[in-house]
Protein backbone atom coordinates (compact mmCIF):
# COMPACT_ATOMS: atom_id res chain seq x y z
CA UNK A 1 0.00 0.00 0.00
CA UNK A 2 2.88 2.29 -0.17
CA UNK A 3 2.44 3.83 -3.66
CA UNK A 4 -0.13 4.25 -6.62
CA UNK A 5 -0.48 1.59 -9.14
CA UNK A 6 2.15 2.53 -12.17
CA UNK A 7 4.66 4.07 -9.52
CA UNK A 8 8.45 2.53 -10.27
CA UNK A 9 10.27 2.63 -7.47
CA UNK A 10 12.15 5.88 -8.33
CA UNK A 11 8.43 7.82 -9.17
CA UNK A 12 6.11 8.25 -10.85
CA UNK A 13 5.32 7.67 -14.64
CA UNK A 14 5.88 11.19 -16.37
CA UNK A 15 2.32 11.54 -17.20
CA UNK A 16 1.44 10.67 -13.51
CA UNK A 17 4.48 12.96 -12.57
CA UNK A 18 3.28 15.97 -15.00
CA UNK A 19 -0.45 15.47 -13.66
CA UNK A 20 0.05 15.83 -10.22
CA UNK A 21 2.77 18.47 -10.41
CA UNK A 22 -0.52 20.68 -12.20
CA UNK A 23 -2.72 19.21 -9.44
CA UNK A 24 -0.78 20.88 -6.81
CA UNK A 25 0.53 23.68 -8.32
CA UNK A 26 -3.25 25.19 -9.46
CA UNK A 27 -4.16 24.41 -6.11
CA UNK A 28 -1.32 25.99 -4.33
CA UNK A 29 -1.89 29.27 -6.45
CA UNK A 30 -5.47 29.37 -6.03
CA UNK A 31 -5.34 29.14 -2.15
CA UNK A 32 -1.94 32.19 -2.29
CA UNK A 33 -4.52 34.03 -4.53
CA UNK A 34 -7.35 34.15 -2.10
CA UNK A 35 -5.03 34.73 1.12
CA UNK A 36 -3.60 37.50 -0.83
CA UNK A 37 -6.77 38.78 -1.61
CA UNK A 38 -7.97 38.65 1.52
CA UNK A 39 -4.96 40.24 2.73
CA UNK A 40 -5.70 43.74 0.22
CA UNK A 41 -9.35 43.01 1.82
CA UNK A 42 -8.47 43.73 5.23
CA UNK A 43 -8.74 47.90 5.89
CA UNK A 44 -12.71 47.52 3.75
CA UNK A 45 -13.74 44.38 6.11
CA UNK A 46 -12.32 46.93 9.16
CA UNK A 47 -14.86 49.35 7.59
CA UNK A 48 -17.66 47.63 6.81
CA UNK A 49 -18.01 45.49 10.03
CA UNK A 50 -16.38 47.87 12.72
CA UNK A 51 -13.96 45.64 13.71
CA UNK A 52 -10.66 47.51 16.04
CA UNK A 53 -7.41 47.11 15.72
CA UNK A 54 -6.93 43.33 17.64
CA UNK A 55 -10.44 42.04 15.96
CA UNK A 56 -8.84 43.03 12.47
CA UNK A 57 -5.60 40.71 13.29
CA UNK A 58 -7.62 37.91 14.03
CA UNK A 59 -8.55 37.52 10.74
CA UNK A 60 -5.68 35.89 9.45
CA UNK A 61 -4.61 34.88 12.77
CA UNK A 62 -7.26 32.52 13.15
CA UNK A 63 -6.57 30.81 9.78
CA UNK A 64 -3.40 30.82 10.84
CA UNK A 65 -3.78 29.01 14.42
CA UNK A 66 -6.38 26.76 13.04
CA UNK A 67 -3.95 25.41 10.31
CA UNK A 68 -1.17 25.13 12.61
CA UNK A 69 -3.17 22.98 15.32
CA UNK A 70 -4.34 20.40 12.95
CA UNK A 71 -1.66 20.41 10.31
CA UNK A 72 0.23 17.40 12.29
CA UNK A 73 -2.57 15.34 12.55
CA UNK A 74 -3.55 15.68 8.62
CA UNK A 75 0.01 15.20 7.67
CA UNK A 76 -0.45 11.50 9.94
CA UNK A 77 -3.80 10.81 8.52
CA UNK A 78 -2.29 11.39 5.02
CA UNK A 79 0.82 8.78 5.57
CA UNK A 80 -2.18 6.42 6.88
CA UNK A 81 -5.24 6.39 4.30
CA UNK A 82 -3.97 8.34 1.51
CA UNK A 83 -2.05 11.47 0.54
CA UNK A 84 -4.58 12.15 -2.33
CA UNK A 85 -7.52 11.25 -0.84
CA UNK A 86 -6.77 14.37 2.00
CA UNK A 87 -5.91 16.43 -0.37
CA UNK A 88 -9.46 16.11 -1.91
CA UNK A 89 -11.25 16.71 1.09
CA UNK A 90 -9.36 19.74 1.68
CA UNK A 91 -9.98 21.17 -1.93
CA UNK A 92 -13.59 21.01 -1.03
CA UNK A 93 -13.49 22.29 2.35
CA UNK A 94 -11.74 25.02 0.86
CA UNK A 95 -14.21 25.84 -1.53
CA UNK A 96 -17.51 25.59 0.48
CA UNK A 97 -15.62 27.71 3.35
CA UNK A 98 -14.73 30.19 1.06
CA UNK A 99 -18.43 30.56 -0.19
CA UNK A 100 -19.91 30.91 3.12
CA UNK A 101 -17.21 33.67 4.58
CA UNK A 102 -18.32 35.70 1.58
CA UNK A 103 -21.54 35.31 2.94
CA UNK A 104 -20.46 35.89 6.28
CA UNK A 105 -22.81 38.55 8.03
CA UNK A 106 -20.75 40.24 10.94
CA UNK A 107 -17.02 40.33 11.92
CA UNK A 108 -17.25 37.30 14.43
CA UNK A 109 -19.15 35.41 12.22
CA UNK A 110 -16.43 36.05 9.79
CA UNK A 111 -13.52 34.93 12.27
CA UNK A 112 -15.49 31.45 13.03
CA UNK A 113 -15.93 30.96 9.59
CA UNK A 114 -11.63 31.37 9.12
CA UNK A 115 -11.60 27.83 11.48
CA UNK A 116 -13.38 25.88 9.19
CA UNK A 117 -11.42 27.58 6.29
CA UNK A 118 -8.00 26.96 8.33
CA UNK A 119 -8.90 23.10 9.31
CA UNK A 120 -9.23 22.68 5.28
CA UNK A 121 -6.14 24.53 3.90
CA UNK A 122 -4.25 22.85 6.52
CA UNK A 123 -5.36 19.08 4.76
CA UNK A 124 -4.03 20.86 1.63
CA UNK A 125 -0.74 21.86 3.44
CA UNK A 126 -0.14 18.53 4.91
CA UNK A 127 -0.39 16.53 1.53
CA UNK A 128 1.50 18.75 -1.28
CA UNK A 129 4.61 18.69 -0.60
CA UNK A 130 4.54 15.11 0.09
CA UNK A 131 2.74 14.23 -3.00
CA UNK A 132 5.67 15.63 -5.32
CA UNK A 133 7.75 14.03 -2.99
CA UNK A 134 5.80 10.77 -4.16
CA UNK A 135 6.26 10.83 -7.64
CA UNK A 136 9.09 12.22 -8.28
CA UNK A 137 13.27 10.51 -8.15
CA UNK A 138 15.26 12.24 -5.52
CA UNK A 139 17.31 14.19 -8.49
CA UNK A 140 14.44 15.81 -10.07
CA UNK A 141 12.53 16.66 -6.33
CA UNK A 142 14.25 20.01 -6.07
CA UNK A 143 12.85 21.50 -9.39
CA UNK A 144 9.73 20.21 -8.37
CA UNK A 145 9.64 22.04 -5.05
CA UNK A 146 10.87 24.90 -6.86
CA UNK A 147 7.40 24.55 -9.13
CA UNK A 148 5.25 24.46 -6.29
CA UNK A 149 7.47 27.59 -4.45
CA UNK A 150 7.17 29.54 -7.34
CA UNK A 151 2.87 28.76 -8.13
CA UNK A 152 2.73 30.01 -4.27
CA UNK A 153 4.12 33.17 -5.32
CA UNK A 154 2.59 33.98 -8.49
CA UNK A 155 -0.46 33.53 -6.38
CA UNK A 156 0.55 36.57 -3.71
CA UNK A 157 1.64 38.40 -7.14
CA UNK A 158 -1.53 38.22 -8.65
CA UNK A 159 -3.59 38.32 -5.37
CA UNK A 160 -3.13 41.92 -4.45
CA UNK A 161 -4.16 43.13 -8.38
CA UNK A 162 -7.24 40.59 -8.80
CA UNK A 163 -8.01 41.19 -5.19
CA UNK A 164 -7.94 45.33 -5.61
CA UNK A 165 -9.59 45.41 -8.23
CA UNK A 166 -12.60 43.05 -7.17
CA UNK A 167 -12.62 44.88 -3.89
CA UNK A 168 -12.56 48.04 -5.68
CA UNK A 169 -15.80 46.87 -8.06
CA UNK A 170 -17.45 44.05 -5.90
CA UNK A 171 -16.59 44.99 -2.14
CA UNK A 172 -14.61 42.70 0.54
CA UNK A 173 -16.51 39.61 -0.52
CA UNK A 174 -15.36 39.22 -3.71
CA UNK A 175 -12.14 38.00 -2.31
CA UNK A 176 -13.09 35.25 -0.47
CA UNK A 177 -14.46 34.03 -3.59
CA UNK A 178 -11.49 34.72 -5.77
CA UNK A 179 -9.68 31.44 -6.38
CA UNK A 180 -13.27 29.49 -6.98
CA UNK A 181 -12.39 28.67 -10.59
CA UNK A 182 -9.09 27.67 -10.01
CA UNK A 183 -9.90 25.25 -7.01
CA UNK A 184 -13.02 24.19 -9.52
CA UNK A 185 -10.86 23.50 -12.33
CA UNK A 186 -8.41 21.36 -9.82
CA UNK A 187 -11.48 18.96 -8.70
CA UNK A 188 -12.84 18.86 -11.82
CA UNK A 189 -9.81 18.49 -14.34
CA UNK A 190 -6.55 17.79 -12.81
CA UNK A 191 -7.75 14.98 -9.89
CA UNK A 192 -9.12 12.73 -12.71
CA UNK A 193 -5.52 12.54 -14.34
CA UNK A 194 -3.69 11.48 -11.18
CA UNK A 195 -4.79 8.16 -10.65
CA UNK A 196 -4.32 5.71 -7.56
CA UNK A 197 -2.57 7.15 -4.26
CA UNK A 198 0.12 7.13 -1.75
CA UNK A 199 0.38 5.90 1.34
CA UNK A 200 3.23 4.92 4.36
CA UNK A 201 4.19 1.74 3.89
CA UNK A 202 2.53 0.02 7.30
CA UNK A 203 -0.57 2.19 8.56
CA UNK A 204 -0.01 2.41 11.84
CA UNK A 205 -2.24 4.29 14.57
CA UNK A 206 -3.63 7.28 14.87
CA UNK A 207 -2.78 9.17 18.00
CA UNK A 208 -6.25 11.73 19.05
CA UNK A 209 -4.78 12.34 22.92
CA UNK A 210 -1.91 13.45 21.45
CA UNK A 211 -3.68 15.89 18.29
CA UNK A 212 -6.19 17.11 20.66
CA UNK A 213 -3.01 18.23 23.38
CA UNK A 214 -1.04 19.82 19.85
CA UNK A 215 -4.66 21.91 19.23
CA UNK A 216 -5.11 23.43 22.90
CA UNK A 217 -1.36 24.11 22.87
CA UNK A 218 -1.17 26.01 19.74
CA UNK A 219 -4.69 27.77 20.45
CA UNK A 220 -3.97 28.99 24.26
CA UNK A 221 -0.51 30.04 22.62
CA UNK A 222 -1.87 32.45 20.14
CA UNK A 223 -4.77 33.43 22.16
CA UNK A 224 -2.42 34.21 24.94
CA UNK A 225 -0.08 36.27 23.10
CA UNK A 226 -2.91 37.90 21.51
CA UNK A 227 -4.18 39.07 24.76
CA UNK A 228 -1.29 40.83 26.04
CA UNK A 229 -0.63 42.37 28.63
CA UNK A 230 -3.68 41.21 30.37
CA UNK A 231 -2.62 38.63 32.91
CA UNK A 232 -4.37 35.81 31.10
CA UNK A 233 -2.55 36.51 28.51
CA UNK A 234 0.22 35.61 30.17
CA UNK A 235 -1.72 32.13 31.83
CA UNK A 236 -2.24 31.57 28.38
CA UNK A 237 1.34 31.62 26.83
CA UNK A 238 2.95 29.28 30.10
CA UNK A 239 -0.11 27.53 29.77
CA UNK A 240 0.44 26.54 26.12
CA UNK A 241 4.20 26.25 26.24
CA UNK A 242 3.97 23.91 29.10
CA UNK A 243 1.53 21.58 26.52
CA UNK A 244 3.88 22.13 23.61
CA UNK A 245 6.88 20.73 25.75
CA UNK A 246 4.21 17.75 27.03
CA UNK A 247 3.60 17.32 23.73
CA UNK A 248 7.13 16.69 22.47
CA UNK A 249 8.09 14.65 24.99
CA UNK A 250 4.97 11.97 24.59
CA UNK A 251 5.75 11.88 20.93
CA UNK A 252 9.36 11.20 21.29
CA UNK A 253 7.90 7.77 23.17
CA UNK A 254 5.42 7.24 20.68
CA UNK A 255 5.71 4.42 18.11
CA UNK A 256 2.99 6.16 15.75
CA UNK A 257 3.80 9.93 16.21
CA UNK A 258 2.07 12.51 14.60
CA UNK A 259 5.58 14.76 14.92
CA UNK A 260 8.54 12.65 14.52
CA UNK A 261 10.79 14.09 18.28
CA UNK A 262 13.09 11.68 17.78
CA UNK A 263 13.39 12.47 13.95
CA UNK A 264 14.01 15.86 14.84
CA UNK A 265 16.90 15.60 17.42
CA UNK A 266 18.04 12.94 15.94
CA UNK A 267 18.59 14.09 12.30
CA UNK A 268 20.72 16.72 12.03
CA UNK A 269 20.24 18.13 8.83
CA UNK A 270 16.17 17.55 9.39
CA UNK A 271 16.43 19.26 12.44
CA UNK A 272 17.67 22.23 11.45
CA UNK A 273 16.48 22.87 8.48
CA UNK A 274 12.94 22.60 9.96
CA UNK A 275 13.73 24.95 13.02
CA UNK A 276 15.28 27.52 10.22
CA UNK A 277 12.20 27.04 8.39
CA UNK A 278 10.26 27.98 11.07
CA UNK A 279 12.13 31.12 12.05
CA UNK A 280 12.18 32.38 8.29
CA UNK A 281 8.23 32.05 7.71
CA UNK A 282 7.94 33.87 11.58
CA UNK A 283 9.84 36.52 10.08
CA UNK A 284 8.36 37.31 6.73
CA UNK A 285 4.70 36.16 6.30
CA UNK A 286 3.67 39.30 8.02
CA UNK A 287 5.07 41.46 5.71
CA UNK A 288 2.58 42.14 3.29
CA UNK A 289 0.00 42.49 6.18
CA UNK A 290 2.15 45.11 7.28
CA UNK A 291 2.42 47.03 4.23
CA UNK A 292 -1.26 46.56 3.32
CA UNK A 293 -2.66 48.51 6.02
CA UNK A 294 0.54 50.91 5.62
CA UNK A 295 0.13 51.81 2.15
CA UNK A 296 -4.01 52.15 2.75
CA UNK A 297 -4.02 53.83 5.95
CA UNK A 298 -0.75 55.96 6.12
CA UNK A 299 -0.46 56.73 2.39
CA UNK A 300 -3.88 56.61 1.82
CA UNK A 301 -3.85 54.35 -1.45
CA UNK A 302 -6.52 52.84 -2.82
CA UNK A 303 -6.93 48.42 -2.71
CA UNK A 304 -5.78 48.40 -6.31
CA UNK A 305 -2.73 51.05 -6.26
CA UNK A 306 -1.46 49.32 -2.73
CA UNK A 307 -1.98 45.38 -4.50
CA UNK A 308 0.70 47.37 -7.20
CA UNK A 309 2.88 48.12 -4.76
CA UNK A 310 2.87 44.99 -3.08
CA UNK A 311 3.20 42.22 -5.63
CA UNK A 312 6.92 43.38 -6.05
CA UNK A 313 7.73 41.12 -3.28
CA UNK A 314 5.81 38.12 -4.24
CA UNK A 315 6.78 38.89 -8.25
CA UNK A 316 10.27 38.34 -7.69
CA UNK A 317 9.98 35.36 -5.58
CA UNK A 318 8.03 33.44 -7.72
CA UNK A 319 10.67 34.20 -10.38
CA UNK A 320 13.47 33.41 -8.67
CA UNK A 321 12.12 30.16 -6.61
CA UNK A 322 12.62 27.81 -9.65
CA UNK A 323 16.02 29.00 -10.54
CA UNK A 324 16.31 28.21 -6.79
CA UNK A 325 14.98 24.69 -6.51
CA UNK A 326 17.19 23.84 -9.24
CA UNK A 327 20.55 25.55 -8.04
CA UNK A 328 19.88 23.44 -4.95
CA UNK A 329 19.90 20.03 -6.98
CA UNK A 330 23.64 20.70 -7.67
CA UNK A 331 25.18 22.46 -4.72
CA UNK A 332 24.86 22.95 -0.85
CA UNK A 333 21.18 23.90 -0.15
CA UNK A 334 23.04 25.33 3.22
CA UNK A 335 24.80 28.19 1.15
CA UNK A 336 21.83 29.30 -0.91
CA UNK A 337 19.58 29.60 1.91
CA UNK A 338 22.00 31.16 4.45
CA UNK A 339 22.61 34.00 1.65
CA UNK A 340 18.82 34.51 1.19
CA UNK A 341 18.52 34.70 5.56
CA UNK A 342 21.17 38.04 4.86
CA UNK A 343 19.53 39.39 2.32
CA UNK A 344 15.57 39.26 4.07
CA UNK A 345 17.69 40.00 6.93
CA UNK A 346 18.64 43.65 5.33
CA UNK A 347 15.04 44.29 3.69
CA UNK A 348 13.30 44.09 6.98
CA UNK A 349 15.96 46.37 9.14
CA UNK A 350 15.22 48.44 6.09
CA UNK A 351 11.37 47.83 6.48
CA UNK A 352 11.66 49.54 10.03
CA UNK A 353 12.87 52.85 9.36
CA UNK A 354 9.89 53.48 6.97
CA UNK A 355 7.27 56.20 7.56
CA UNK A 356 4.40 58.28 5.89
CA UNK A 357 6.88 60.13 4.07
CA UNK A 358 8.65 57.46 2.77
CA UNK A 359 8.78 57.45 -1.22
CA UNK A 360 7.24 54.20 -2.41
CA UNK A 361 9.73 53.67 -5.02
CA UNK A 362 11.76 52.56 -1.40
CA UNK A 363 9.06 50.43 -0.39
CA UNK A 364 9.70 48.78 -3.54
CA UNK A 365 12.85 48.51 -3.32
CA UNK A 366 12.10 46.84 0.51
CA UNK A 367 9.66 44.33 -1.02
CA UNK A 368 12.05 43.33 -3.61
CA UNK A 369 15.41 42.80 -1.36
CA UNK A 370 13.14 40.75 1.43
CA UNK A 371 11.36 38.88 -1.98
CA UNK A 372 14.93 37.72 -3.77
CA UNK A 373 16.14 36.89 0.46
CA UNK A 374 13.17 34.51 0.76
CA UNK A 375 13.17 32.66 -2.67
CA UNK A 376 17.13 32.14 -2.25
CA UNK A 377 16.04 30.49 1.32
CA UNK A 378 12.68 29.03 0.43
CA UNK A 379 13.18 26.17 -2.55
CA UNK A 380 16.51 25.00 -1.23
CA UNK A 381 15.41 24.47 2.66
CA UNK A 382 11.98 22.59 1.84
CA UNK A 383 14.68 20.02 -0.84
CA UNK A 384 17.27 19.84 2.27
CA UNK A 385 14.45 18.77 4.11
CA UNK A 386 12.43 15.87 2.26
CA UNK A 387 15.88 14.47 1.09
CA UNK A 388 17.00 14.28 4.53
CA UNK A 389 14.35 11.16 5.61
CA UNK A 390 13.22 7.83 3.18
CA UNK A 391 10.32 7.52 1.29
CA UNK A 392 8.01 5.51 4.45
CA UNK A 393 8.61 9.26 6.30
CA UNK A 394 7.97 11.32 3.48
CA UNK A 395 4.01 12.33 4.69
CA UNK A 396 5.62 13.00 7.98
CA UNK A 397 8.46 15.41 6.71
CA UNK A 398 6.09 16.62 4.43
CA UNK A 399 3.83 17.39 7.52
CA UNK A 400 6.33 18.32 9.13
CA UNK A 401 7.27 21.33 6.51
CA UNK A 402 4.05 22.42 6.55
CA UNK A 403 3.46 22.62 10.03
CA UNK A 404 6.82 24.40 10.24
CA UNK A 405 5.55 26.76 7.72
CA UNK A 406 2.52 27.70 9.41
CA UNK A 407 4.07 27.63 13.14
CA UNK A 408 6.67 30.46 11.37
CA UNK A 409 3.45 32.70 9.92
CA UNK A 410 1.80 32.07 13.07
CA UNK A 411 4.20 33.22 14.95
CA UNK A 412 4.33 36.61 12.65
CA UNK A 413 1.04 37.22 12.93
CA UNK A 414 1.23 36.83 16.96
CA UNK A 415 4.08 39.43 16.95
CA UNK A 416 1.26 41.56 14.67
CA UNK A 417 -1.54 40.79 17.28
CA UNK A 418 0.54 41.75 19.80
CA UNK A 419 2.18 45.14 18.97
CA UNK A 420 -1.04 45.93 17.53
CA UNK A 421 -2.69 45.12 21.22
CA UNK A 422 0.07 46.32 22.89
CA UNK A 423 0.32 50.02 20.93
CA UNK A 424 -3.11 50.37 19.84
CA UNK A 425 -5.77 48.53 21.41
CA UNK A 426 -8.94 47.76 21.11
CA UNK A 427 -10.03 50.81 18.99
CA UNK A 428 -10.68 51.06 15.33
CA UNK A 429 -8.16 52.58 12.69
CA UNK A 430 -8.64 56.05 12.24
CA UNK A 431 -6.10 59.00 11.46
CA UNK A 432 -6.08 60.09 15.34
CA UNK A 433 -4.63 56.38 15.86
CA UNK A 434 -1.92 56.28 13.13
CA UNK A 435 1.15 57.21 14.89
CA UNK A 436 0.30 54.21 16.89
CA UNK A 437 -0.04 52.29 13.93
CA UNK A 438 3.32 53.48 12.63
CA UNK A 439 4.77 52.06 15.84
CA UNK A 440 3.27 49.09 15.71
CA UNK A 441 4.69 48.53 12.09
CA UNK A 442 8.18 49.12 13.09
CA UNK A 443 8.16 46.97 16.35
CA UNK A 444 6.98 44.27 14.43
CA UNK A 445 9.60 44.51 11.24
CA UNK A 446 12.27 45.28 13.65
CA UNK A 447 11.78 41.87 15.74
CA UNK A 448 11.55 40.07 12.28
CA UNK A 449 14.97 41.39 11.19
CA UNK A 450 16.41 40.06 14.59
CA UNK A 451 14.75 36.49 14.30
CA UNK A 452 17.13 36.15 11.07
CA UNK A 453 19.87 36.03 12.95
CA UNK A 454 18.99 32.67 15.07
CA UNK A 455 17.59 31.32 10.92
CA UNK A 456 21.34 32.32 9.90
CA UNK A 457 22.73 29.99 12.30
CA UNK A 458 20.81 27.14 12.03
CA UNK A 459 20.62 27.43 8.01
CA UNK A 460 24.50 26.89 8.53
CA UNK A 461 25.25 24.60 11.44
CA UNK A 462 23.04 21.62 9.72
CA UNK A 463 26.18 21.02 7.61
CA UNK A 464 26.72 19.37 4.64
CA UNK A 465 23.02 18.23 3.05
CA UNK A 466 24.81 15.82 0.31
CA UNK A 467 27.00 14.49 2.59
CA UNK A 468 24.07 13.43 5.19
CA UNK A 469 22.05 12.26 2.16
CA UNK A 470 24.37 9.96 0.34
Amino acid sequence: MGAAQGVKPDGASPAVQRAALAMVVANSFGNALMMSSVTVALPSIAQALALDAVLLAWVPLMFLMTSAATVLAFGRLADMYGRKRLFIIGSIGLTLSSVLLACAPDGRTLIGLRVFQGISAAMLYATQVAILTSVYPPQRRGQAIGVLASSVYFGLTCGPLVGGWLIEHFGWRAAFVAHLPISLLVLLVALPRVPGDWMAETRGRFDWQAALLYAVAISGLMVGVAALPAPHGLIGIGGGLALILLFMRQQYRSPDPLLNVALLLGNRVFGLSSLASLLMYATTFSILVLISLYLQYLKELSPTEAGLVMLAQPLVTAVISPLAGKWSDRMEPRILATAGVCFTALGLFWLSRIGQDTPLGEIVGCLLLTGFGFSLFGSPNASAIMGAVGRSEFGAAGGAVATMRILGQLCSMGVVAMAFALTIGEVEITPASYPALARALEVSFLIAAMLCVPAAWCSLARGRVRAATA
